[in-house]
């Protein structure tokens, strides 16, 4: 049985594909990582890093 924390949240298509890119495939490795970081990614924008923050926030984590 996996975690909400082993997959990542649901997302826009281009948004999951530059994490991937990026090796981020599990929302508990973005914990902690850089918004800046993640917002310069080709096809992350406003709306799945807000998403991608909520998801966090309900397991008492964030994005640094």
């Amino acid at each position: 049985m996996t975690s909400p924390l082993d997959r990542l949240p649901k997302i826009g298509a281009p948004a999951t594909r530059a994490l991937t890119a990026a090796g981020y495939t599990t929302l508990r490795q973005l914990a902690d990582v850089p918004r800046a970081e993640l917002a310069r990614l080709h096809g992350m924008g406003p709306k799945a890093l807000g998403v991608i923050e909520a998801a966090l926030a309900e397991h008492d984590l964030r994005l640094s």
